[in-house]
């Protein structure tokens, strides 16, 4: 059986990238960078963060 753990927008606007995800643990959050990298970087450590704990 699946289950949902969370969703995950991504979105480029003008020059930043900005991330988005809801979670049942975490609430709604956003990361926001004009480095792409940066902004996946931060949401996949608190994500790992998140489910470590679950």
């Amino acid at each position: 059986m699946e289950e949902i753990l969370c969703n995950v927008e991504i979105v480029k606007d003008n020059n930043n990238f900005i991330a988005r995800i809801q979670s049942d643990l975490g609430g709604m959050r956003e990361y926001k960078s004009s480095n792409f990298e940066e902004v996946l970087e931060q949401m996949t450590m608190d994500l790992q963060e998140e489910f470590e704990l679950a």
